[in-house]
């Protein structure tokens, strides 16, 4: 599988859900450099799973809708939203944007690199995430 897919399974995958998912995909020193509306931060494995288990809780659907994906050796490249489904509110609702670099290393995602801001319900922008 190349790298480029294995990370589109990733966004794709129950990770939120099941945590034998997220550690398959994931190095267990991954580092994660989160640049969002909010400012910057900067996860580890255990900081990231937490915030992985908490969306798990908060929606019962997390769809990727990826726009572009492009790799270079060990790299991949790819811009994306995610739409979200609650029990309050079944129907898919945007919630952010991201830009994204992911690195792979040993055959699991290593580094992280997003950027992100929440989603709007602007046509055009949400029509220019369509699946590729």
């Amino acid at each position: 599988m190349s790298y480029k897919q294995f990370v589109i399974d990733f966004l794709c995958s129950d990770y939120y859900k099941d945590k034998s998912v997220f550690e398959d995909y994931m190095h267990p020193k991954v580092e994660i450099s989160w640049n969002s509306s909010h400012g910057f931060s900067k996860f580890n494995y255990d900081d990231f799973f937490e915030i992985v288990t908490g969306m798990g809780k908060t929606f019962t659907k997390i769809t990727a809708e990826i726009s572009h994906a492009i790799a270079e050796d060990t790299q991949v490249a790819v811009r994306f939203n995610y739409d979200v489904e609650t029990l309050e509110h079944p129907e898919s609702l945007p919630l952010a944007h991201f830009m994204s670099i992911w690195e792979i290393e040993d055959e699991k995602i290593k580094n992280i690199y997003l950027m992100s801001h929440a989603a709007d319900e602007n046509t055009e922008n949400i029509v220019s995430y369509l699946d590729i």
